[in-house]
């Protein structure tokens, strides 16, 4: 158990920032349940990469209704007897709706939002992981998933940007803003020993660990 009281750890970023390793990875630290996003069993993600108009409203609801079992889950198993690492941050469901809905389909998600009325708890911590969009989209085709190699740097900059946008105005949770561009957490030990100490560093507030110039601040 890690020794700064933390339950419930987010890590999150925009595809191939390498989020879900480095979930895999502290949860392996903080020997605790790891919460995955499944998008493998979305059967329209693959659609959605060859349509984006076609197939983003299905791909959208499979993910929030994926998503919201998930926080029921979690919010009815024991938060106080176990630590639990994710990869997804709920609120951020309505930040990719908002980049690939239309008008009329931001609307018919939002009223299915609202019904559903999930209770998410807050996280103890967010790590919420950058790099400029030529170092993702070299690690996205390096990973060689087949879907993913048609994601297009247009799309990719806006997705940067509304991530950017969010975490600008979060204040829910501790926020941890890591620039990844020149750092390997996952493969490289020194690299996760130092983004460790960083992030068992952290009670509250918004910090900023740059490795290139070593600062939290």
């Amino acid at each position: 158990m890690p020794d700064n009281n933390f339950r419930y750890v987010v890590v999150e970023g925009p595809i191939g920032v390498g989020k879900t390793s480095l979930a895999r990875r502290l949860a392996q630290s903080f020997g605790s349940e790891l919460l995955l996003e499944e998008p493998e069993d979305n059967p329209f993600l693959r659609r959605f990469y060859e349509d984006p108009r076609g197939a983003a409203l299905p791909a959208q609801l499979f993910f929030l209704f994926q998503r919201a079992r998930q926080m029921e889950q979690l919010r009815q198993s024991d938060m106080f007897e176990e630590v639990r690492v994710a990869d997804f941050l709920l609120d951020k469901d309505r930040l990719f709706a908002e980049l690939t809905l239309d008008a009329d389909e931001l609307g018919l998600y939002e009223q299915i939002f609202s019904k559903l009325a999930i209770d998410a708890p807050d996280p103890d911590l967010v790590v919420y992981l950058q790099a400029p969009a030529d170092v993702l989209m070299r690690r996205i085709a390096m990973r060689g998933i087949a879907h993913e190699q048609r994601i297009q740097r247009e799309y990719l900059e806006a997705l940067m940007e509304s991530y950017a946008r969010f975490f600008h105005e979060y204040d829910r949770s501790p926020l941890l803003i890591v620039n990844t561009t020149d750092i390997d957490p996952v493969n490289n030990v020194a690299d996760y020993q130092l983004l460790h100490e960083r992030i068992m560093e952290v009670r509250s507030g918004r910090h900023y660990y740059n490795p290139s110039v070593g600062a939290l601040a």
